[in-house]
C-alpha cells in the first residue's frame, strides 16, 4: 500500500481563493476591506519571517494589513496599550499577536487583552472555553487546528467514530485539535511524553495527528493499515546531501508511515500552508461579523 497524499498546497489555494471572492464581495456590498494587524515584539527570525508571510498573503487575497513592532524590552503596558487601541480601530478585524513573547511578558494577561471579536488566532480564553463545551460554538477557531480537520475533511476521511489518536498536547495544537476530533464525534486518545508504549494506541487510530516536536517519532510499523495521518511537526535533519546540510522532515517518519497509511501529509508542504489560509478566513470572519 502507497498512501494517498494529502496535498496542503493545494487545498489551501482552495480555500484562498474562496477567501479573495469574499474579500471582493465584502468591498463591493458593504465598502468594508477585512483588516489584519500583526504585533511583534523582539526579533526572533523565525517570528519576523512568519509575520512577513501572512502580510504578503493579505496583499494577495485583498486584505489589509498594518504590521507592528516593538523592541524586545517593550514593557507589559507597552503591548497591551497597542492591543487596546488596535481593538478600537473600526478598520481592523483582526489582531495576531506574534508567539512566543518575550519572557518577561504575560503572554495570557495580553492574550485576554484582544477583542473576542477580533481573535482571529481563536486563543482568547472564552473562545478556548467555548471550544472545549458541547453545544457552543467558539468565534474562532485557532488556525493549525483547524488547518488539520479542514484537511481531513476535504480529503474525505470519515472522522464521526472514528479512533483518533493525538500526540501532542500542547496549548496551540494538541489540545484544542484533540476538542474539535471529539467534536466531530471521534473517540479521542491524546499521547504525550509520558505515554507508555505509544504504539499500541497509534495502532488501534484510523486517525492520527501528530504535533509533538519530536524528529520523525511515529514510525510506519506503529501505524494501523489504512490510518490517516496528519503531521504538523516540523523539524531539521541533518543531511549532508543537501546545500544547507538539513532538510525538513515532520513528526511522522514519512518514508516509512506512507507504506502503512491510507492517507498522510508530506513535510513540507502539508499543514503549514493550511494555517496561514486559516488565518485569512478567519480574518475575513471577522470582518463579515463587522457588517452583520
Amino acid at each position: 500500500m502507497t498512501a494517498k497524499l494529502i496535498d496542503g498546497k493545494q487545498i489551501a489555494a482552495e480555500v484562498r481563493a474562496d477567501v479573495a471572492d469574499r474579500v471582493a464581495k465584502l468591498k463591493a456590498e458593504h465598502g468594508v476591506t477585512p483588516g489584519l494587524a500583526t504585533v511583534l515584539v523582539g526579533e526572533d527570525p523565525a517570528s519576523a519571517a512568519y509575520v512577513r508571510s501572512k502580510q504578503r498573503m493579505c496583499e494577495k487575497l485583498g486584505i489589509h494589513s498594518v504590521g507592528h513592532k516593538l523592541e524586545a524590552t517593550a514593557s507589559q503596558e507597552e503591548v497591551e496599550k497597542l492591543v487596546s487601541d488596535l481593538n478600537a480601530d473600526p478598520a481592523i478585524h483582526g489582531i495576531l499577536v506574534q508567539l512566543p513573547l518575550p519572557k518577561h511578558l504575560d503572554e495570557e494577561a495580553i492574550l485576554n487583552k484582544i477583542d473576542l471579536a477580533k481573535d482571529v488566532d481563536g486563543f482568547h480564553p472564552i473562545n478556548i472555553g467555548r471550544l472545549t463545551m458541547k453545544g457552543r460554538e467558539p468565534l474562532f477557531i485557532p488556525c493549525t487546528p483547524h488547518g488539520c480537520i479542514y484537511l481531513l475533511e476535504a480529503s474525505g476521511v470519515e472522522i464521526s467514530g472514528a479512533e483518533a489518536v493525538v500526540v501532542g498536547r500542547s496549548n496551540i495544537v494538541g489540545l484544542p485539535v484533540a476538542m474539535l476530533l471529539q467534536e466531530r464525534n471521534a473517540t479521542v486518545t491524546i499521547c504525550h511524553s509520558r505515554t507508555r508504549d505509544l504504539a499500541s494506541h497509534l495502532k488501534r487510530a484510523d486517525i492520527v495527528i501528530a504535533a509533538v516536536g519530536v524528529t520523525e517519532i511515529v514510525k510506519g510499523d506503529m501505524l494501523k493499515p489504512g490510518a490517516a495521518v496528519i503531521d504538523v511537526g516540523i523539524n531539521r535533519k541533518d543531511d549532508p546531501t543537501t546545500e544547507r546540510g538539513y532538510r525538513l522532515v515532520g513528526d511522522v517518519e514519512f518514508e516509512s508511515a506512507q507504506e502503512v497509511a491510507g492517507a498522510i501529509t508530506p513535510v513540507p508542504g502539508g499543514v503549514g500552508p493550511m494555517t496561514i489560509a486559516m488565518l485569512m478566513l478567519n480574518t475575513l470572519r471577522g470582518a463579515e461579523m463587522s457588517v452583520s
